[in-house]
């Protein structure tokens, strides 16, 4: 699954991804069962057991050239021309769908990798926020201190202050802990150490256009390639049972040992029976053959109300992403255009200490502002690139 391209170290991404696909168990589990339906492609090609037989004549007949004295036999059943090789089409279509399985697991992974990367983005880059809006209180506290010494504050303005500030700390040791569990999320999907080392982008911004694409690639998705590789497999099914269904030819050779005959002599006297053998089996009550062919018409018309369900199901959660994430770009910018006009308000804030005319009201209510912006446009990237991995889920 490709992955929208960022402004920083998007190799690393791609890289955990790699990683994540290698080490799941999932993924090794059913690469096994891959593993399992490719031998048994060659499990196909195999005939019935081979008849032998024996017996022995306690009571000899007589025969014009002696008494036989037993009876060895072989005899081998050979399926109908072209069976062996449906048998080998059907589990070649079974493969194939496990094949499939295995390209959804990784899709699967490599989405959870993604977000997962993206959430912790989102942590880091709020507990920045929070650390540069600790230090701007602390600045402001000083000017609060400066005024109250020359009487231009009161001392109720730095203790709001420092609550403000208390409070901006407790809201980054809730993230912090937020980000302890989600590294060890990342991690576990990684199947690795839960407190191994994470390298994550310090800057993600929303890009100028978005990827281009179209609901034609939908169709491409391997969730919908998995029903039509079954619906194959129901074809090969229906192939095999009608091969099946034909009769069997049976090759044999019977031998039976002949005793010489003491009491004349002419040619041919105690020469052995060999006697070549062919047989038909011929399946007259042939219901179940019926039977299974119905149940693969069912069958195949199961699979494709299947896939059109699954098909709605993918197309809105494909069009409720696009949405979003063009929410989330038109949250982006309006982000950033207030955040713009807060910090203008906290110029003109500062330009009034200079006066000695601040109002440390005023500057609370900007620097609340100004928090709320910038966490919202966090929030609003955030968004958009978890909206974005999957909408690569989806249609790459």
């Amino acid at each position: 699954m490709a992955i929208l391209p960022l402004t920083g170290n998007a190799q690393q991404l791609q890289s955990y991804i790699q990683e994540a696909t290698l080490n799941n168990p999932e993924v090794q589990a059913l690469e096994l069962r891959y593993t399992i339906s490719e031998e048994k492609v060659n499990e196909a090609n195999w005939l019935p057991n081979t008849e032998l037989s024996a017996g022995y004549f306690v009571s000899e007949p007589e025969t014009r050239v002696g008494a036989q004295r037993a009876r060895i036999g072989v005899k081998q059943m050979l399926p109908w021309f072209g069976t062996i090789t449906a048998r080998e089409n059907y589990a070649t279509s079974m493969a194939e769908t496990d094949y499939v399985e295995i390209a959804i697991a990784k899709r699967k992974i490599a989405l959870s990798v993604t977000q997962s990367y993206y959430r912790l983005y989102g942590i880091r880059a709020k507990i920045d926020v929070l650390d540069a809006n600790v230090a701007l209180l602390e600045t402001y506290e000083q000017l609060a201190l400066t005024s109250v010494e020359v009487g231009k504050a009161s001392a109720v303005d730095v203790f709001r202050l420092q609550i403000r500030q208390n409070e901006l700390i407790q809201q980054k040791a809730t993230l912090e802990e937020a980000l302890k569990a989600e590294k060890i999320v990342f991690n576990n999907i990684l199947d690795r150490d839960a407190t191994a080392a994470i390298e994550v982008i310090a800057l993600m911004e929303i890009p100028s256009e978005d990827p281009i694409h179209t609901m034609d690639q939908l169709a491409l998705n391997p969730e919908l390639l998995k029903y039509d590789k079954l619906y194959e497999s129901v074809l090969q099914s229906e192939i095999l049972n009608e091969r099946e269904s034909l009769p069997m030819i049976g090759l044999g050779l019977d031998y039976l040992p002949v005793s010489e005959r003491t009491d004349v002599d002419f040619d041919d006297n105690g020469k052995d029976v060999v006697m070549p053998m062919i047989s038909v089996s011929i399946p007259l009550f042939n219901d179940r053959y019926k039977s299974i062919s119905k149940q693969n018409k069912l069958r195949q018309q199961e699979l494709d109300e299947q896939r059109a369900q699954r098909f709605n199901q993918l197309e809105s959660a494909l069009a409720r992403a696009v949405s979003n994430r063009n929410k989330a770009r038109i949250a982006y910018t309006t982000q950033v255009s207030n955040l713009q006009q807060a910090k203008d308000a906290e110029e003109i804030l500062i330009k009034n200490y200079e006066t000695g005319t601040i109002d440390f009201n005023d500057v609370l209510d900007i620097q609340e502002l100004q928090l709320k912006f910038q966490l919202n446009q966090i929030e609003s990237v955030l968004s958009y690139y978890m909206e974005q991995a999957l909408i690569n889920y989806l249609i790459n």
